[in-house]
């Protein structure tokens, strides 16, 4: 049975820093892909961040274009959990977050179409 459960949202002052962490379940990281949408308050869903590997070796990362620079996306297989680190918070970055997970093959690693199964989302604020 495939689980994904986040953590490590919470309140946070614009420029500060939160990690994510996506604990996942059912399935091996070597082969599937993991990726963090957010969705802010009347804004639609959007693709944050993307972690993926082929053959279980090779790493490939994917951004959003406003987040590049500040968030980090990393994986340790041997824990099973995949990390967004957050850096230089906005409060535009104001959103519920969710990781998502997709089994090969993969196609467009931004639509949330592409993906199967989700976590519950935790909330990240960043507010003075």
């Amino acid at each position: 049975q495939v689980q994904l459960v986040e953590s490590g949202g919470g309140l946070v002052q614009p420029g500060g820093s939160l990690r994510l962490s996506c604990g996942t379940s059912g399935f091996s990281l070597r082969v599937a892909r993991i990726t963090w949408f957010r969705q802010g308050p009347g804004k639609e869903r959007e693709a944050v961040s993307c972690i993926s590997s082929r053959d279980g070796w090779a790493t490939f990362t994917y951004y959003a274009d406003s987040v590049k620079g500040r968030y980090s996306i990393s994986r340790d297989n041997a824990k099973n959990t995949v990390y967004l680190q957050m850096n230089s918070l906005k409060p535009e970055d104001t959103a519920v977050y969710y990781c998502a997970v997709d089994l090969p093959p993969f196609r467009r690693w931004y639509d949330s179409g592409e993906y199967d199964y989700w976590g519950q989302g935790t909330q990240v604020t960043v507010s003075s």
